[in-house]
């Protein structure tokens, strides 16, 4: 579904319009989802496609939600960023074309990777809630991750 200016301005917050459309950053250490330990996944705030999976976050320092990796990789883009001044690569949903934060080659084992992403372009969903919200077939990743 495509937005306009104006119904984005409605659905979103402040914070998440300026993050998901203008490219902004949240602040490290004040956002919603940094420390978060839930099991779950992270969806698209606009679309609720699934993103990134509780199992993959790591504590990065930053204060910022850090991923080894997202639930699939065809979910998201990977665009060269020189803002700044700096060579950086942006990442954003497919979906709905948001900003989501960068990537970063400084992430752990197994993948070396660190997707930095910006708690406001994402929606929580609590593992226990997968059935009732729609995503059932996601409770797989964490019997794979447990080897239930």
């Amino acid at each position: 579904m495509k937005y306009t200016k104006e119904d984005l301005k409605k659905k979103l917050t402040h914070e998440q319009y300026y993050v998901t459309q203008t490219c902004g950053t949240e602040a490290p250490f004040q956002n919603e989802y940094w420390d978060n330990k839930e099991s779950g996944i992270y969806v698209d705030i606009l679309t609720g496609k699934p993103l990134f999976a509780s199992i993959d976050k790591f504590d990065s320092g930053t204060g910022w939600p850090s991923f080894i990796k997202p639930i699939e990789k065809e979910i998201i883009e990977e665009k060269n960023d020189l803002s700044f001044g700096i060579k950086r690569i942006e990442v954003k949903s497919k979906s709905s074309g948001s900003h989501l934060g960068h990537l970063f080659k400084d992430g752990p084992k197994p993948t070396g990777l660190r997707y930095c992403i910006n708690s406001a372009a994402l929606q929580f969903i609590h593992k226990k809630d997968f059935t009732n919200k729609g995503y059932a077939k996601y409770l797989k990743l964490f019997k794979e991750a447990s080897n239930e």
